[in-house]
């Protein structure tokens, strides 16, 4: 890594010891591009060791605004991965929101060689089990909206915590039609219908894949990715008692 990047990671791993948030403005223009904020990611990891020794992390985040987008990724901490009914009000967040999601675990295991000539239509195949999930995102930095893209994937693409709930085998799903109810302290319950931002949750699936085999790593059988907001981001707060249902999957319930 270059000086820059490695006192980039210096500080996101003392906000991060420290709970506390960091003013972007130094920062911007540290990264020149997405291997640049991977690098920083996986720098970041290592220094906090949230995944021991292991080949490969085995929860992820992946997605993006629209199948046009540019997919960004990142490891999730095993620390905050929770299964519902989840409390979180042992960790510490700075400007929290909720993410209603659908999260996919792999069947078999999938080779650098198999990854680089995976299709879309090839995605169901590679799924044995779906479930709803619902992600905390929380960022390092202090004020989020003005924050660099490549700064927020440096920061584990402002990930602060994930709930999943129970594993149910994949089938076919009219996702078009696919009912999504979101409810986050006495806020009034958040319905959206066919909402997921690349129409399909599977369809990342190749992209997600070309990015763990990039080191010539195989991705194992049972790794999870979570798929991207039904319902954007919506703010909460600590103490907020939250809930998303995807009638027909499942439910999760947490406590912020």
């Amino acid at each position: 890594m270059t000086p820059s990047q490695t006192a980039l990671t210096d500080a996101l791993v003392a906000a991060r010891r420290g709970n506390r948030t960091l003013d972007a403005t130094p920062w911007t223009g540290t990264l020149a591009s997405d291997t640049q904020a991977y690098e920083v990611q996986d720098a970041v990891a290592t220094a906090l060791d949230w995944f021991g020794t292991s080949a490969l992390p085995r929860i992820w985040k992946s997605g993006g605004g629209s199948r046009s987008a540019t997919l960004t990724h990142a490891p999730l901490p095993p620390a905050g991965v929770r299964q519902s009914p989840a409390n979180f009000s042992d960790l510490v967040f700075h400007t929290p929101g909720i993410e209603a999601e659908i999260a996919l675990r792999l069947a078999r295991d999938i080779t650098p060689a198999q990854a680089a000539t995976l299709d879309h239509a090839d995605a169901a195949s590679l799924i044995d089990a779906m479930t709803v999930s619902v992600e905390i995102v929380d960022a390092r930095w202090q004020d989020l909206p003005a924050t660099p893209a490549l700064l927020r994937l440096a920061d584990s693409q402002v990930h602060g915590a994930l709930v999943l709930g129970e594993w149910l085998p994949y089938a076919a799903v009219d996702w078009a039609s696919q009912r999504c109810e979101t409810k986050v302290g006495d806020a009034e319950t958040v319905v959206r219908v066919g909402t997921h931002p690349l129409s399909d949750p599977a369809w990342l699936l190749p992209i997600w894949l070309r990015h763990l085999t990039r080191h010539g790593q195989t991705v194992p059988a049972g790794t999870v990715v979570t798929t991207g907001s039904w319902v954007g981001v919506l703010p909460c707060r600590r103490g907020d008692q939250v809930t998303a249902e995807f009638p027909g999957i499942g439910a999760v319930r947490l406590s912020v």
